[in-house]
């Protein structure tokens, strides 16, 4: 009943908004802010997008299949900062076991290397991360911001971008890791995680509806818990998997709201740009910067208007690199001393910064650069104080 009600009063939010607004196309006339829908959506897709952001902010408790261990009870505790969808003052738990020989393992294969930081305060349901574990790492969440854009660039655009032999000798060897798509079983180029270690937004949504929150779905029905014997699992979790079901107002599932949400949420908006952003700009290029962090990328034909070859100005390549801030975990396609090229579009309204929150600003967070960044890095130490700051400008108005 709680749940009707919540459909019913985001049906109503979102048709005083239409009101308010005029229509759903009324967007296409102003420049969307942070955590705005894109611009143009159809009166359909504007109720999804409610629909969605309403289950993103729904805090979830037990008696909803919470747990047993979680790091966070919805969506948006990770994802709020400039608003919903962004980034959040916090980092997830990972480790794996490192050999004497260099070869990297998870603790558990079956399960992975992420273990949560909460749990269900009955019958000892923590993941406790066993002495063995000699690599320990954090993750801090990354923004969601264009994120639909991002999904509807092709493959074969990023495969393009890649160079894994380093054929070109400038010392970058981008990757672009294949997984496979849980819906169709089809192999895709991963692109969203820091480890590029999903390809879709569904699945996404789903993987950390399930690692994060502990809420079961069709994509990943199995708990992620550790060592929990068979009744201790039975006791510490009431719910009967998968917990994540159609909603019978909506005919929708939890992991859909999620996929709507982020696939028609806006990319962040540009700052300002002054002639000394414009300065900067070249100084990025010129430096090497933008070999990784490429301006912009293209999606491909879509009957959907909205994805119908659009400019994504990300300044990412979404290839796996190792520019020495690994974080040691193998996942997915990546080794671990890869990250994915992090997207710096909404750079100014995020801090810290790296994988693990470890730079405070972006002049830290540069200097950490190494190995494949390591001439770009050369290039920011030798600027002059002052084309070095035109270049920190222009980063601080994307």
């Amino acid at each position: 009943m709680i749940r009707f009600f919540r459909v019913v009063a985001t049906v109503c939010l979102g048709m005083g908004l239409i009101m308010f607004l005029g229509s759903p196309q009324a967007e296409a006339q102003r420049q969307p802010s942070f955590g705005d829908p894109l611009p143009g959506l159809s009166a359909t897709e504007f109720e999804e997008f409610l629909l969605g952001r309403d289950d993103f902010l729904e805090v979830e408790n037990a008696e909803e299949g919470l747990g047993p261990a979680y790091n966070n009870t919805s969506c948006a505790g990770c994802h709020n900062v400039p608003a919903i969808g962004g980034i959040a003052p916090m980092t997830t738990t990972r480790a794996g076991i490192l050999d004497s020989d260099g070869s990297y393992r998870d603790i558990d294969p079956k399960r992975g290397s992420l273990f949560q930081i909460f749990s269900i305060p009955t019958h000892n349901c923590q993941s406790v991360i066993p002495a063995d574990a000699n690599v320990i790492s954090r993750r801090a969440p990354i923004p969601l911001f264009g994120a639909g854009l991002v999904e509807a660039i092709p493959d074969e655009t990023i495969q393009s971008l890649a160079d894994p032999y380093d054929l070109d000798r400038d010392g970058i060897s981008g990757r672009a890791p294949m997984v496979v798509d849980l819906l169709t079983g089809n192999a895709r180029v991963g692109r969203f995680g820091w480890k590029s270690q999903l390809a879709t937004l569904l699945e996404f949504g789903a993987d950390a509806y399930r690692n994060e929150m502990g809420i079961t779905n069709d994509l990943f029905p199995a708990e992620l818990t550790f060592r929990l014997m068979p009744e201790q699992l039975q006791r510490c979790d009431l719910i009967p998997d998968p917990e994540d079901v159609l909603e019978p107002a909506t005919g929708r599932r939890g992991i859909d709201n999620f996929e709507s949400f982020m696939k028609f949420l806006a990319p962040p908006p540009r700052g300002k740009i002054t002639e000394a952003v414009s300065n900067g700009r070249v100084l990025f290029d010129s430096i090497g910067c933008a070999k990784c962090h490429v301006p912009s990328l293209t999606t491909s034909a879509s009957s959907n208007p909205l994805f119908d070859y659009q400019r994504v100005p990300l300044f990412s390549d979404l290839l796996l690199h190792d520019i020495g801030t690994g974080d040691g975990i193998r996942q997915a396609g990546a080794e671990p001393e890869e990250i994915r090229t992090p997207a710096l579009w909404g750079l100014r309204h995020r801090r810290p910064l790296l994988h693990n929150g470890s730079a405070a600003n972006t002049t830290e967070a540069i200097m950490r650069h190494g190995q494949e960044a390591e001439i770009a890095r050369q290039g920011f130490e030798q600027l002059s104080s002052e084309r070095r700051s035109s270049l920190l400008i222009f980063l601080d108005s994307l």
